[in-house]
């Protein structure tokens, strides 16, 4: 699951990471951006939809672009107002989102998929 602060953002990190997992992923992915009223924030009731709508009984990879995203999860979770996921973190959206959807494509287990996204994130280019 990917939550942004902007819906727009949040759809598109979702289609390159699909795309490029080969359009066809094995593993849910969910898009949760911005606000209820379409303005830019984070929205525990769309947060809490996307998550239910991917939650397989195995957990949600949560993927977040700014600290309030990641807040906002935290808050659901203590809550249990959202399926049982991984905490978030503060992973590099797109470059975590690509790594996560392309390993969980391959039916990894939620533990494998939130390590590739953390390797994503410090993989540096020579």
């Amino acid at each position: 699951m990917l939550v942004s602060h902007s819906a727009a953002v949040a759809a598109s990190v979702a289609e390159l990471a699909t795309g490029l997992a080969g359009g066809e992923t094995t593993a849910p992915v969910a898009a949760a951006g911005g606000t209820v009223d379409g303005g830019l924030g984070t929205s525990a009731e769309l947060i809490s939809a996307a998550a239910a709508s991917v939650d397989r009984g195995a957990g949600v990879a949560v993927l977040t672009d700014l600290g309030s995203a990641v807040l906002t999860v935290k808050a659901l979770l203590a809550e249990g107002r959202a399926p049982r996921q991984q905490p978030p973190g503060g992973r590099a959206l797109r470059r975590g989102a690509v790594a996560a959807v392309v390993t969980a494509s391959t039916g990894a287990d939620l533990a494998a998929v939130e390590a590739a996204a953390a390797e994503a994130y410090t993989y540096r280019k020579a």
